[in-house]
């Protein structure tokens, strides 16, 4: 995938969640550099991010995030959604993806009979549901790279330190929203899997040989 087709991607997927009233605020995705050397997408409040690799406590992490407005996408839950890419001489190099849930469900959960009718509270009124962070990254940074322990491509969980479950290439924009909406907003997604939009673009694979042999996500084939 080219960087005009990422940008392209994030621009649908956000007027996507949009149009079908899945998402309540939004932020463009800013961009600097040249699509054929050094190019960057991201938000334009993307340096609050750093919050999120602090030792403080999930609550403050997204109370600073969504204070600052440093999201793609916020749903209508609260979750917000963050999209970043790097790209060098037009191949992606570096890209960081991001859904931090609302840590607190409370008012869904309390009174869940309010919104039963509503497709996208669903999945997320039960009182027994924990809500973790979910972050995509990538990096084709040599130096980095250690096979199996740090793939070049993979998801971390929870802001588990260690957490880094191999993923077979990097994530397109709206291969992530797929997941994120599958797995957390199962209901919408069946209700609305006709209206959001699709590709079959992606990025090359970089899962190493040894990593195929443990578990992983595979998002082409």
């Amino acid at each position: 995938m080219t960087p005009a087709q990422t940008l392209r991607q994030i621009y649908d997927l956000t007027e996507g969640l949009v149009l079908l009233s899945l998402s309540n605020e939004q932020n463009f995705p800013s961009t600097s550099g040249n699509m054929t050397e050094n190019f960057e997408i991201t938000v334009s409040t993307a340096a609050a991010m750093t919050v999120a690799l602090k030792n403080v406590s999930y609550g403050d992490i997204y109370t600073e995030l969504q204070a600052n407005r440093c999201f793609n996408i916020k749903m209508l839950d609260g979750a917000l959604l963050t999209l970043r890419y790097r790209f060098r001489a037009g191949a992606v190099c570096e890209h960081s993806l991001t859904y931090f849930p609302c840590p607190d469900l409370a008012h869904f959960q309390n009174e869940p009979e309010i919104y039963l009718e509503d497709e996208v509270y669903a999945d997320i009124i039960s009182r027994n549901i924990v809500t973790f962070p979910v972050r995509f990254d990538f990096s084709d940074d040599v130096g980095k790279f250690v096979e199996i322990d740090h793939p070049l491509s993979h998801m971390t969980l929870g802001q588990y330190k260690n957490c880094r479950i191999p993923v077979c290439s990097p994530l397109t924009p709206l291969a992530f929203g797929s997941f994120i909406l599958r797995n957390f907003y199962n209901t919408a997604f069946r209700k609305y899997t006709d209206q959001l939009p699709t590709s079959a673009l992606s990025f090359h694979k970089t899962i190493a040989a040894n990593e195929r042999k443990i578990p992983h996500l595979v998002c082409c084939e």
